[in-house]
């Protein structure tokens, strides 16, 4: 087993310099007037991912002045963090003469530059579409702060991974639109959103043998178990099934979709499908949304539902069910073994069952994903953009936003006698070996990149805080290596082959660069550098000692982020004004990428 670093290391100072602490006056986030959190957190968004996507540069002095020559005018931001890994802080944005700027207004003024600059499709060069989600975003978030402000704690009894799933309350910092989620009214937000803490019971439909496709990998004391059978226990005896039908679980918003759709109808009138309606005992949205989670249970459901949610609508493609499967397969088969001898404490989060509908070709909005719960009520299991995610805090003024890592920071700082930013570095060296080493692992040895951005990583953590081992969990987020192909095929004939997973190697360096490198592993230092816990520039030196001893394996994202002054960057804001979903169509270009200056080279240079 790897032996945790020591922030001395990488020569982590016994004292730091440290900004002083957010306060009301000086912190956005913090201020109760008009000009609310939410406004505050968006606008910072669009500002973040503006400066990351066009190149903009640190400003000279303490305020960056924007300009905007298609509206002729200019944004001026109080720069109160320039970070060198993107996570910027800014005072309150206004328009050159002093107005200020609310999130909308910013949305609608860089759409209109994107428009006179990039080459954006013609039914998006209004700005219209993403005005609107912006708009939707702020306004939701609005909501789940007051709620989280009149009610900080979780209800007593709540699992402690449901509690982590459901803390991400502000969302992704560098997305224009993390909240935005098109089709859902007010009572509906009530019960679905995870950030009210929502639950509801599951809407069952029977489906009849003759049109249902399944497949379980599934075992319970060494015995198969059919996906039918599961879901047939996760509704209980109270739901009774017609002759020759299965259990079909359905989230209770797409059930009302599925009934307007003609296909559906038509199997309904014919007897192929039963709409049997509510029944159960509450489910609860995971940090997704649509993956729900009840304790006990011995499957979580990722659900499909025909919602926008950011930028895509998030009903599960036929595809996902098998690349899940055949993923579960591959460890199964001995792969799994062979990692966890050198890497015991982290794992997938599999997903060895699915469910669907054909009609006869597969008929989407049924299919569901079955995936392992292995999370019991003694695992401290978060979810790293929850971990990160500021939001209200108990004990703490309403108004005043605080994320758990800063709490984790703080207490082991006091518990140990050490000062903050050294306990923040250490943190930050335990998370790399515990939870980065294992991903390279498997990417090198393996030819598997995993899509590991941070709501999609899990850390598991001690009694005290500290990271101990990780998960990955996302079906649709495997990366197959072109050149691996005949390694794979050999541990499992026929891989990749329904999944459509393999992909050209360089698709592969990029997707693992920027999933695990820029948005899990820069973002979590710009976390801790926009929160004042530590110095970047310390976590860098770091993240650059740890690379250096990484590069040794055989995947070559370490040697790349060591050697390459540039990488190239998922770009949010781009990807949204172009109005792409982010999954149709090949993996390769499902989003805009952007090329971006490398913090790890320029910060040594």
């Amino acid at each position: 087993m790897n032996t945790a670093p020591d922030a001395t290391a990488v020569g982590v100072p016994a004292q730091l310099p440290r900004a002083a602490a957010p306060t009301a006056d000086h912190d956005p986030l913090c201020h109760p007037d008009a000009y609310t959190a939410a406004d505050a957190a968006a606008t910072e968004s669009l500002l973040r991912c503006w400066i990351r996507e066009t190149g903009v540069e640190r400003p000279t002095g303490g305020t960056l002045r924007l300009p905007l020559p298609a509206s002729g005018t200019a944004l001026h931001a109080p720069v109160r963090h320039w970070s060198p890994t993107g996570g910027h802080r800014f005072g309150r944005i206004s328009l050159e003469g002093g107005t200020a700027a609310d999130a909308v207004t910013v949305a609608a003024l860089l759409s209109r530059e994107a428009a006179a600059t990039a080459q954006l499709p013609p039914a998006q060069r209004d700005g219209a579409d993403l005005v609107a989600r912006v708009a939707d975003s702020v306004r939701r978030t609005e909501s789940f702060l007051a709620y989280r402000r009149s009610r900080p704690r979780a209800d007593p009894g709540t699992h402690p991974f449901l509690d982590a799933e459901q803390s991400l309350v502000l969302g992704h910092p560098l997305h224009p639109t993390p909240k935005s989620r098109e089709g859902l009214d007010h009572d509906e937000s009530a019960a679905y959103s995870p950030e009210l803490r929502g639950g509801f019971p599951l809407h069952w439909f029977a489906v009849d043998r003759s049109v249902l496709l399944a497949d379980s990998a599934f075992t319970r004391g060494g015995r198969p178990v059919t996906a039918d059978a599961l879901t047939a226990e996760l509704a209980g005896p109270a739901l009774t099934l017609p002759p020759g039908t299965a259990a079909m679980p359905v989230h209770p918003w797409q059930a009302g979709h599925l009934s307007r759709q003609p296909a559906v109808r038509e199997l309904l009138d014919a007897g192929l499908l039963h709409d049997l309606g509510p029944l159960g005992e509450p489910w609860h949205p995971t940090s997704s949304v649509r993956t729900v989670h009840r304790a006990g249970a011995p499957v979580m459901l990722k659900l499909s539902l025909a919602l926008r949610i950011t930028n895509s609508r998030r009903e599960n493609l036929h595809k996902e069910l098998q690349r899940g499967i055949e993923v579960h397969r591959l460890l199964r088969g001995g792969l799994a073994k062979q990692w966890h001898a050198v890497h015991p404490r982290f794992d997938i989060v599999r997903d060895p069952a699915w469910l669907a509908v054909a009609a006869p070709e597969p008929l989407p909005g049924f299919d569901v994903v079955l995936r392992h719960n292995p999370f019991g009520p003694a695992d401290d299991a978060a979810c790293v953009a929850g971990l990160t995610c500021p939001r209200p805090w108990p004990g703490r003024p309403a108004t005043a936003l605080r994320s758990r890592l800063a709490d984790i920071v703080d207490k082991l700082a006091g518990r140990t006698g050490r000062p903050a930013d050294a306990v923040a570095a250490e943190w930050f060296l335990r998370y790399l070996d515990a939870v980065v080493r294992p991903i390279l692992w498997l990417d090198g040895e393996a030819g598997i990149a995993l899509e590991a951005h941070q709501q999609n990583t899990l850390v598991l953590l001690d009694a005290d805080g500290w990271p101990t081992g990780g998960r990955y969990r996302d079906n649709q987020g495997y990366y197959f290596r072109a050149s691996r192909r005949a390694e794979l095929e050999a541990r499992l004939p026929g891989i990749g082959s329904a999944s459509e997973t393999f992909v050209a190697d360089e698709v592969a360096d990029e997707r693992l660069a920027y999933y695990l490198g820029i948005n899990n592993v820069l973002g979590l230092i710009g976390a801790f550098g926009a929160q004042r816990l530590a110095d970047e520039r310390v976590l860098l030196a770091g993240l650059r000692r740890f690379l250096q001893g990484a590069s040794s394996g055989r995947s070559a994202l370490p040697r790349h982020f060591l050697d390459s002054p540039t990488l190239r960057c998922k770009a949010n804001l781009l990807t949204r004004l172009h109005g792409m979903d982010e999954l149709v169509g090949p993996v390769d270009t499902q989003s805009v990428y952007v090329t971006v200056p490398n913090p790890v080279v320029l910060d040594a240079s």
